[in-house]
C-alpha cells in the first residue's frame, strides 16, 4: 500500500476509523447494553441543537481507539448495521454472554479455512456485533 493517491489527486490525509455508528430506537437502552452487557465505556454523552434536543452518543471497549455512536433513527428504521470487536478469547467471552438470558446470540463457531473464531450477537435494535478472537 501506498500513500499516493489514484491519478493526479492529492493523497489522503485520513488515517484512522474513529467512529463507526450504529441506529438506535432508544439511546437509553442501547446505552444499557451496550455498557451492562458488553462492559463499554461511556466516550462521550453531549446534547446540543436548540434547547438540547440531539444528543451524540459514544461508547468503547475499555482501551479501544474506535469509538461506536448510537444515533436515533434518522430518515428510516433502525438497526441492520454491523461492527466487528476483538477479544483474546471467544470461548469465554460466548461463556459469559451466555449466561445473559434473552441475550440474542448465535453459537460460536471454530476457526475455519483460515477465519479466526468468531460469533455473533445482536442488539436491541437488530445491529451485529461480530466477536473475534484476536
Amino acid at each position: 500500500m501506498t500513500d499516493q493517491a489514484p491519478g493526479n489527486q492529492t493523497p489522503s490525509t485520513i488515517v484512522n476509523i474513529g467512529v463507526a455508528m450504529f441506529t438506535v430506537a432508544d439511546q437509553d437502552a442501547a446505552l444499557d447494553f451496550y455498557s451492562r452487557v458488553l462492559g463499554f465505556e461511556i466516550r462521550g454523552d453531549l446534547r446540543f441543537g436548540p434547547e438540547g434536543e440531539y444528543r451524540w452518543l459514544e461508547v468503547a471497549p475499555p482501551g479501544s481507539t474506535a469509538r461506536l455512536a448510537l444515533n436515533p433513527p434518522m430518515g428510516g428504521a433502525p438497526g441492520g448495521a454491523s461492527i466487528g470487536v476483538e477479544t483474546s478469547d471467544v470461548a469465554a467471552e460466548h461463556a459469559r454472554l451466555s449466561a445473559i438470558e434473552g441475550l440474542d446470540l448465535d453459537d460460536a463457531f471454530e476457526s475455519q479455512d483460515g477465519a479466526p473464531p468468531m460469533f455473533a450477537l445482536r442488539d436491541p435494535d437488530g445491529n451485529s456485533v461480530w466477536v473475534v478472537q484476536a
